[in-house]
């Protein structure tokens, strides 16, 4: 555990990227690196106690591994985790400048990414053909939220050398994650957002990409700071791991909310859905696209899993959103 910003510094130095840009990314990576302490004090996180995370482990888990086994449906749970699918959308927004009309988003979130063996050679033939204006990561890059991150490094670093962004690739931390993975994600070539936000596009009229921390288990989100020098006016699109700020989203001004952690509940069973939601949040907001006043927001299912590598009726998924301004021809 990194227990300052001092040691933190020393295990991982200061990116290039950030050190060019004036920005001080341990520094920003203060409040989070407080709650790890707080967490390794406590023995567990703010949402899940010691004996929810034993039941979780020694119990759950191992009980429903043993039930799909014993039914023959694990195997095919593993191979519904390693068929990924490309979903493409499109949203309209009656603020977006014509200059963004057609920009696309491509939005990968929740990887575990070595939690799915062959996950990552299954996405390779989906995203190089992909050609968007940016690429983000809504956090979840290792399985575990504890123990060691080495192996996640080598593998983000092959699944991202097929993502091809204009703009670049942006992310944010999840509740598996680590202050140190902000400053190994930026050595492969993200640019990690800690309550923090960019312009992209057309300086005259660009798209804002604003991100938090953590709104789930660390609860290190602090959308003001985010966007503080972000002009009311211009569009804007919020990066958050959970969906569960969606009512601050909205008083804010947000445009546009993507998130994941949710998983889409990973299992779903027909006319029941999701088993697990997993998110304080109305299951509205827990998959897929959705409304809440003027504010759309899209919840990835996620490309990677949780607890174990298997899914039912809710595939990986790779979305790419096309933006469009909703001329009154459109509307």
């Amino acid at each position: 555990m990194i227990r300052s910003i001092e040691e933190l510094t020393r295990h991982t130095g200061s990116p290039e990227s950030a050190r060019a840009e004036g920005r001080s990314l341990p520094a920003l990576l203060n409040r989070r690196i407080a709650v790890e302490r707080e967490f390794a004090r406590l023995g567990h996180t703010y949402r899940h106690g010691k004996i929810y995370r034993r039941f979780e482990h020694y119990v759950t888990r191992p009980a429903l591994k043993v039930i799909l086994k014993t039914t023959g449906l694990y195997g095919r749970g593993l191979r519904n985790a390693q068929s990924p699918v490309l979903r493409e959308i499109s949203l309209e927004f009656p603020n977006l400048p014509v200059e963004l009309d057609k920009f696309q988003i491509l939005h990968l979130s929740d990887f575990h990414i070595e939690g799915v063996p062959g996950l990552v050679d299954a996405l390779a033939p989906l995203l190089a053909p992909l050609r968007p204006d940016v690429c983000v990561l809504t956090g979840d890059f290792r399985f575990e939220d504890y123990g060691p991150c080495e192996s996640v490094y080598p593998l983000m670093e092959a699944l991202l050398a097929s993502v091809r962004p204009r703009l670049g690739i942006f992310g944010i931390l999840g509740n598996h994650d680590t202050a140190e993975m902000a400053l190994r994600m930026e050595r492969i070539g993200v640019r990690m957002l800690i309550n923090e936000a960019v312009p992209l596009g057309n300086h005259a009229s660009p798209l804002w990409l604003i991100g938090v921390d953590d709104p789930f288990d660390y609860q290190c989100h602090d959308l003001e700071r985010a966007q503080a020098s972000v002009p009311s006016g211009d569009f804007k699109v919020l990066l958050a791991h959970a969906p569960e700020i969606y009512d601050e989203a909205a008083r804010s001004g947000i445009d546009l909310y993507l998130s994941g952690h949710t998983h889409g509940g990973q299992i779903r069973l027909p006319l029941v859905g999701a088993i697990r939601r997993n998110a304080r949040c109305p299951s509205t907001f827990a998959y897929g696209h959705w409304r809440y006043n003027r504010l759309q927001g899209y919840t990835s299912p996620g490309i990677g899993c949780s607890s174990l590598p298997v899914r039912f009726g809710c595939p990986p998924e790779i979305v790419l959103i096309t933006l469009r301004t909703a001329f009154p021809s459109r509307v």
